[in-house]
């Protein structure tokens, strides 16, 4: 690689020509508003700074104990303005909800309305602080009350903590309210049972909690082997039953709603578990259908991803986990009470008097307020009704692209009935040595980001395609369209597929390699 000179300019990013853009290759390997944009450390010097600082004598005596820097930091100097662009160049080479249709399955990746944005930055939400005295903060109090007592209507479930921060996060809320449960009564059971068509940070969760973890298979429907499930349960006897939990997600991940979900959960409380529901994909039947009444102990709700607040890179996220009777007692502080005045108080310390053993803290803090108050406007702005028209219209939509795609695509559940928030599809007939990655990067090209691939491992080449209750048909139809002349590629073999994407802003990576020697160093 050659030098740069100082505007981080190289030779080598002139650009050769590119079908859709046609033209002869640029000097600079911008092509109009497409501007390439080369690394920070290409960009600047380590030798200079963007600002003036006065110069330190090393000598002079300090506060830091010895642990003062004694070698050059390595970094660059920008100035305001480079910085300012560098990122904001970066930023137009991303893909987002905003700028179009984000079909990533189970990832409920929908429009976050502003109305949630709104009211989140009005001032007493915005910044709100941690540490204030509490007797000024009840308006944000309130809001954390009310948004779960409205999770527990939902749900048919008496309790709710609030804390967790995310879905994973909520999953581990769960599962120790479930190991506090069993040890208070002396039960050292090890085991938690997973089924296939689980979402994977079930498994992972468990086994965090220093569960054993095992599977259980799955019909050729898609759904939960009901009869293998039950044999697990009577290993060692009614009175030596090792399993602690069956963690269940409903609907699961090939898009399926669990029909025995019932006798699930009766099985698994006659044996003396408990059983924990991944929420994630709540969007499918909030308004329709209530966990508690299906026997759930315990369940998180992502509450970005049924009320709409934009997710990933990190975050916001946010994790409340209802629960049953027989787990409430367990839940982890704080939690917020009402007193008779009114007045709303944060409980800090247990009480086992007024609720029983907390297993704990989960947070240090009440949770993510940014998020309780998005998630409590997109509530009171649909109404009961609305959220019923959530589920409803997420679910058609899911539908209307797996009918739509059946005919060309393998579906390989497509005949255990209507699927929910997801529809799910293989790679089974692709010609030429094409596999979904082929399509998913074609996808790319046509300008949409791709559906969830390889997941569940249940179907061979998984593409699992989310549409969301947010998208019109007439985006949907254009995605289709997309969908099916990439996948028709793929049926044909075309080879200029394992080329895929063409027309982004860098070309297929050996992924791979990159995931097995990564170079996380940058060398000049």
């Amino acid at each position: 690689m050659t030098a740069p000179n100082q505007s981080g300019w190289r030779p080598e990013m002139q650009v050769a020509e590119n079908g859709l853009l046609g033209g002869p290759a640029t000097t600079t390997g911008n092509r109009a508003l497409m501007l390439e944009e080369p690394l920070l450390f290409e960009i600047g010097r380590a030798d200079v700074t963007g600002v003036d600082l006065p110069v330190v004598d090393a000598s002079a005596p300090n506060r830091l104990a010895g642990l003062e820097r004694n070698a050059a930091i390595g970094l660059v100097g920008l100035t305001e303005p480079e910085t300012v662009r560098h990122y904001t160049r970066l930023s137009r080479q991303n893909y987002g909800i905003d700028l179009g249709f984000f079909p990533l399955g189970s990832c409920t990746m929908k429009h976050n309305p502003r109305l949630n944005e709104k009211v989140a930055r009005l001032p007493g939400f915005a910044d709100v602080h941690p540490l204030a005295p509490q007797a000024t903060v009840q308006g944000a109090l309130e809001v954390i009350s009310q948004l779960g007592e409205w999770l527990c209507k939902l749900t048919g479930m008496p309790a709710v903590a609030m804390s967790p921060k995310a879905g994973a996060h909520g999953e581990l809320c769960g599962i120790l309210a479930i190991r506090a449960a069993h040890e208070a009564r002396g039960d050292a059971r090890e085991v938690v049972l997973v089924p296939e068509s689980a979402h994977g940070t079930n498994p992972a969760t468990a086994a965090f909690a220093n569960y054993r973890v095992e599977d259980i298979p799955a019909t050729p429907e898609g759904r939960v082997d009901v009869a293998a499930l039950k044999a697990r349960l009577e290993v060692g006897g009614p009175d030596k039953c090792d399993v602690a939990a069956v963690m269940i997600t409903n609907p699961n991940t090939c898009g399926l709603f669990e029909k025995d979900f019932r006798e699930i959960a009766d099985a698994v409380h006659a044996a003396g578990g408990y059983v924990y529901c991944d929420g994630a994909n709540f969007n499918a039947i909030v308004g329709k259908v209530r966990p508690g009444d299906l026997g759930v102990d315990a369940m998180h709700i992502n509450l970005h991803k049924t009320f709409s607040t934009p997710h990933g890179g990190g975050g916001p996220g946010s994790g409340p986990v209802v629960l049953s009777d027989a787990l409430a007692p367990f839940a982890p502080l704080p939690f917020v009470r009402r007193q008779a005045d009114g007045a709303f108080y944060l409980v800090e310390e247990e009480h086992r008097e007024e609720r029983g053993p907390s297993f704990g803290r989960m947070t240090a803090f009440h949770g993510q307020m940014g998020m309780f108050t998005r998630a409590l406007t997109y509530m009171l702005s649909h109404g009961a009704d609305g959220l019923k028209q959530v589920a409803e219209d997420a679910v058609l939509n899911a539908n209307f692209i797996l009918r739509s795609m059946e005919d060309i695509l393998h579906a390989p559940f497509a005949a255990s009935g209507p699927c929910m928030h997801e529809a799910l599809f293989g790679d089974k007939d692709f010609t030429g040595g094409l596999s979904t990655l082929d399509v998913a990067k074609g996808l790319i090209d046509e300008g949409y980001h791709p559906m969830t691939v390889y997941f569940p491992l249940v179907v061979h080449g998984a593409m699992l395609v989310e549409p969301t209750e947010t998208e019109s048909k007439a985006a949907i139809d254009q995605f289709i369209t997309a969908f099916r002349a990439v996948v028709e590629r793929a049926l044909a073999g075309d080879e200029a597929l394992k080329q895929a994407p063409y027309y982004a802003p860098r070309r297929r990576l050996d992924e791979t390699a990159a995931a097995r020697k990564p170079r996380l160093v940058f060398e000049g």
